[in-house]
């Protein structure tokens, strides 16, 4: 296992002597969220996952006793149960995240995505963990697929719980990103691994939107919830975007790729741009410099639908990757050579030239 590029520690002590548990830990977040952690002075880290390979991995890629493997799936809430126990924050990032598998396979994506979720939020609560931080996409937004749909009821969850309990029990937050450039079953490693390969990059359509994303950026926005958050939130982070053909034409100029594109469409279930905050709740969101704070609607079942506090209007669109700042290819370039993965694939790719010359 490659060790995961980790952001550089902030001044910040929240995680001094705390016991963290992560849920689907093992992934691209899970691992570089562990390596941060572990460049700061926290108590213990808690993997949660299915795959005991990819634990055995990671153990051996970060050898720190600090780390605890729990082999456990959030569909069965006796193993998150058992991993609760004296945990004082909690991050769920356990989910189905594959759009075309979740499109063909929908039961799978409502058994991790909701109810695997509603699991992990039942278990905190019952174990008084201080907060809770749910990982959620842009698919939630607008929902036109599965996994899209299937994330939005989690968000759905998180928030009817939040509106039982106050700011002195677990408090329950959400955070959405789109795109983060390199993960794992992202466009950039697809890429990478077709030059090395010598064949054509794949690309679905050239107008296509993504924001780019970095895992110090969702992790940056991770902690700013856990310190933020009051019960119900969502946090959006501000970020970039750029075209898929735009992405592509940085990474042929920064390899000298000569083996061509070829354009195949948009996979099942698959959209255009990523939305991450609609104009309805922009209206009422709280602005930082960096973040989008989007209060929960307290209102219950109970309460008169006619009655509506004022909705200050910010910009009357929704925060998309297709209206957001767009990237040049030269300004792409430079996130790309920030990532440790396209780094090493880099002089891996020079070595190879100078051996072949």
């Amino acid at each position: 296992m490659t060790e995961p590029h980790a952001p550089k520690p902030r001044p910040n002590a929240v995680f001094s002597g705390q016991t963290i548990l992560v849920t689907g830990g093992t992934g691209s977040f899970g691992g570089a969220f562990a390596k941060y952690l572990l460049q700061t002075d926290v108590g213990e880290i808690r993997i949660v996952s299915r795959d005991e390979a990819k634990q055995e991995m990671m153990r051996v890629a970060f050898a720190d006793p600090r780390l605890r493997f729990f082999l456990g799936d959030v569909r069965d809430e006796r193993s998150i149960d058992i991993a609760m126990k004296g945990v004082n924050y909690v991050f769920h990032a356990a989910a189905l995240k594959q759009v075309p598998a979740c499109e063909l396979f929908p039961d799978q994506a409502v058994m991790t995505n909701v109810m695997g979720s509603r699991n992990v939020i039942d278990s905190a609560i019952r174990h008084g963990i201080r907060r809770l931080v749910s990982i959620s996409t842009d698919k939630a937004v607008y929902p036109v697929n599965a996994m899209g749909m299937s994330k939005a009821l989690m968000e759905k969850q998180v928030q009817a719980r939040a509106r039982t309990l106050t700011d002195d029990d677990t408090v329950l937050a959400v955070v959405r990103y789109g795109n983060v450039i390199a993960s794992r079953g992202s466009v950039v490693p697809v890429f990478l691994e077709q030059m090395k390969t010598g064949q054509p990059l794949t690309i679905t359509a050239p107008e296509m939107t993504r924001f780019l994303l970095t895992l110090d950026d969702a992790i940056a926005l991770i902690e700013f919830a856990l310190l933020h958050a009051k019960q119900g939130d969502i946090f959006v982070r501000k970020s970039p975007a750029s075209t898929v053909a735009d992405l592509a034409t940085a990474m042929v100029a920064m390899f000298g790729y000569a083996g061509g594109q070829r354009t195949i469409g948009v996979r099942p279930g698959e959209k255009l741009h990523e939305t991450l905050c609609t104009a309805n709740e922009l209206a009422s969101a709280e602005e930082f410099p960096d973040y989008f704070r989007i209060a929960m609607d307290a209102r219950t079942i109970d309460s008169d639908p006619l009655i509506r506090g004022k909705r200050p209007s910010l910009n009357g669109t929704d925060y998309s990757s297709d209206t957001a700042r767009q990237l040049p290819v030269g300004d792409i370039q430079a996130v790309l050579e920030s990532l440790s993965v396209v780094q090493d694939a880099l002089t891996a790719s020079r070595a190879r030239s100078l051996s072949a010359s």
